[in-house]
């Protein structure tokens, strides 16, 4: 494996663009949006038809496989100088139709904003969609992006807690089969705070380990006094957030995820049952 230098770019609540790499910016929640994309030069050989047709076999492939294999899949298409690396990996709390869902959003932004790169990248919230020309599997890629509130500063007695808490995600989420862990801090009168990690699938636990712990040393004074934040990179992710933001669909304990209990709506709908069988007594 080569060594790579640690490429980390800063983003705060205002955009930051350019011809080559695209960040939007949005309010943190639960739901899905596209937080940025990352094109190579535009390369005419990229409308060819062999590598075209090989590109649109492996979206295809990746778009049909990822739900179906816990929300990871990696494949290629073609030979020779037409070759097609891709893989695609959804957050580990999404169920498989939003992976699936995610996954079209994530091709069809690479196809509309990078029609003519080899090497693209783009991230959404619950998924990433990575193709390229050269062969990346398994090579760790430091470079990430922060995303913060710039104004929302937290409570000084739970910012130490709040990063310790994501430093031990850095340490346990490898260790999981998925290579993805929730936890969650109870922070008394302050509330709670709840962090996440994930790994892509394709590098090794001890390259996971560097790539979370990496993201935590590059970015500790930019997301360390924060309410909340997150930070998206090529080979791992975290999340950081004053509310639960993550699902509790298919994070089995086994796999990494802590066992919530029902969400609001679902509570209410299980007292209402229970209200209305009393009544017919």
């Amino acid at each position: 494996m080569k060594m790579l230098n640690f490429k980390a770019v800063v983003w705060f609540v205002k955009c930051s663009t350019s011809m080559l790499l695209f960040y939007s910016t949005c309010k943190a929640d639960n739901s899905n949006a596209s937080t940025g994309w990352e094109c190579s030069q535009a390369d005419k050989s990229t409308s060819e038809y062999a590598f075209q047709t090989n590109l649109n076999n492996l979206l295809n492939s990746l778009a049909a496989e990822a739900p179906l294999r816990n929300g990871f899949y990696k494949s290629t298409e073609g030979k020779g100088s037409n070759k097609v690396y891709g893989l695609v990996q959804c957050r580990g709390d999404v169920s498989a139709p939003d992976c699936a869902n995610c996954t079209k959003e994530s091709i069809s932004v690479a196809l509309q904003d990078c029609s003519k790169s080899k090497q693209v990248k783009v991230w959404f919230k619950w998924c990433l969609l990575h193709y390229s020309d050269e062969d990346f599997f398994g090579v760790l890629d430091p470079t990430s992006v922060a995303k913060t509130n710039d104004t929302n500063f937290d409570d000084p007695s739970v910012v130490p807690r709040g990063f310790n808490l994501m430093t031990e995600l850095a340490v346990t989420a490898p260790k999981h089969p998925l290579m993805f862990q929730t936890a969650e801090l109870d922070a008394g009168a302050s509330g709670k705070r709840y962090g996440m990690a994930q790994c892509n699938r394709d590098i090794s636990r001890s390259d996971c380990s560097n790539c979370l712990s990496g993201q935590l040393v590059t970015f500790r004074t930019t997301v360390g006094n924060k309410r909340d934040w997150e930070i998206y990179g090529s080979s791992c992710s975290m999340w950081y957030h004053d509310f639960q933001f993550y699902f509790n669909i298919s994070t089995l304990a086994s796999e990494g995820g802590r066992e919530l209990s029902p969400s609001p709506a679902i509570a209410i709908g299980m007292i209402l049952a229970v209200v209305k069988l009393l009544l017919l007594f």
